[in-house]
């Protein structure tokens, strides 16, 4: 049984979506997602797109991102809504979802749903805020991915995977050491219910949301 790690900075992992650095793209897994992280965004961002878009064209790259809003490291909201915005509108043009990074910005998020006709499905990556939060954006095409923070004793993730409906959630190891069997595992107990179940319901959510497919 393969685990799909569908946020991962590491390559230690095939069956894992890998985070490319748009700035310095280099030998990835078989799948990644790429994108302007708002950390690394600056106000000549779209002298940059034209990579990013040929990037994004293979059809290994089955997200992009991260993308998103973070309030305490990144430039001026404004740049962060306009490269959000066009990162979103590749995304949609392509079938594929954004995986987001958001940082004390969720009325962001929110606004960016109801400013917008269109939108891609996004996954929040790394998911630990405040269950009520999650509750908001369930009206929109938002998927959770949970992580370290399951390993957290009572922890927002925790209290939101109880929760949070099936076909929204996955899973993920991003920057941490701990292995994705590891998460998975961890979510099978506090749902109690079988990896084996978690991880055709992670296939079957993400073959819903993309045009791109990953199958074990």
């Amino acid at each position: 049984m393969k685990l799909l790690d569908i946020h991962t900075h590491s390559t230690a992992n095939n069956f894992a979506i890998f985070n490319l650095e748009t700035s310095s793209p280099q030998r990835s897994p078989d799948y990644f997602s790429t994108g302007f992280h708002p950390w690394n965004l600056n106000e000549n961002w779209q002298e940059n797109f034209d990579k990013l878009e040929a990037l994004a064209q293979n059809e290994r790259c089955m997200a992009i991102g991260e993308a998103g809003f973070d309030r305490i490291w990144g430039p001026d909201i404004s740049v962060q809504k306009a490269a959000f915005k066009a990162q979103a509108k590749l995304a949609i043009a392509l079938g594929i979802p954004l995986i987001l990074h958001l940082v004390k910005s969720h009325d962001l998020l929110l606004e960016y749903f109801k400013s917008e006709k269109e939108t891609p499905s996004i996954i929040c990556h790394g998911f630990n805020l405040k269950p009520h939060l999650a509750t908001q954006l369930l009206p929109f095409p938002v998927y959770f991915s949970f992580g370290k923070a399951l390993k957290q004793k009572e922890s927002h993730a925790i209290a939101w995977l109880k929760d949070c409906p099936s076909e929204r959630f996955f899973f993920e190891t991003d920057d941490s050491k701990e292995p994705i069997d590891s998460i998975f595992n961890t979510a099978s107990v506090i749902l109690g219910r079988p990896e084996e179940v978690l991880s055709e319901q992670v296939l079957s959510n993400w073959n819903k949301i993309s045009k791109r497919k990953i199958y074990e």
